[in-house]
């Protein structure tokens, strides 16, 4: 938890409650279907917390904004960001029922009114979103095709409208098709050796 606090100091008393929350709602449910692997576990808010957190580092979704996370397993990055920002609706899907299951029972004990979670392939989501936003769930060509239609074209951010990809390791063959992206390094966020080769990839609706 302490890494959250040092990383983000203007927390409500509400937010820093149901981060440390998270802790014990993960041990519990990892103990009946496995979300998470049990090595990472221990290292809960640094892997999945904090890097998920990342996103914020690089843009401030606005009250009035739309958030699809796609495969988003045991709820990364979408249940820290949806604690982060209360005011912006997030939408939480995965293919797999029992990983969906695990998300909507924290986010239920999180008393999280600002996140919707459903069993459904990305391909079949027909609503429109400023933000799609995942964690490595597949190659970026692949992503792309399932998200493109379903991300709004006027955008009401600085940043504009598209995919926001946390990834780590070598992109440049993955994504030299797509001429106008930014790739952001977290290790110029975050202090921990973990960071060293991850990275946030932004794809703008007009790349797509």
């Amino acid at each position: 938890m302490h890494l959250i606090l040092e990383n983000f100091s203007n927390l409500s008393i509400i937010q820093k409650k149901q981060f440390e929350l998270l802790n014990g709602l993960y041990n519990n449910w990892n103990d009946k279907i496995n979300v998470i692997s049990r090595r990472d576990l221990n290292f809960l808010y640094l892997k999945h917390i904090l890097h998920s957190l990342s996103i914020a580092k690089v843009i401030k979704f606005k009250e009035e904004a739309s958030i699809l996370d796609v495969g988003t397993g045991g709820g990364f990055p979408g249940v820290p960001l949806a604690i982060f920002f209360p005011k912006t609706n997030f939408h939480l899907i995965d293919s797999i029922g029992k990983k969906i299951k695990v998300v909507k029972s924290i986010v239920d004990e999180l008393k999280l009114e600002n996140v919707v979670c459903q069993q459904i392939r990305a391909e079949k989501v027909n609503n429109k979103y400023d933000f799609v936003i995942s964690r490595a769930v597949t190659s970026m060509p692949v992503f792309v095709e399932w998200v493109k239609d379903s991300i709004r074209k006027e955008s009401i951010h600085d940043l504009e409208n598209g995919i926001l990809y946390l990834k780590g390791g070598d992109l440049q063959n993955e994504l030299k098709s797509f001429q106008k992206k930014t790739i952001y390094d977290l290790r110029n966020f975050f202090k921990d050796s973990f960071f060293e080769t991850k990275k946030l990839v932004h794809i703008p609706f007009n790349s797509l």
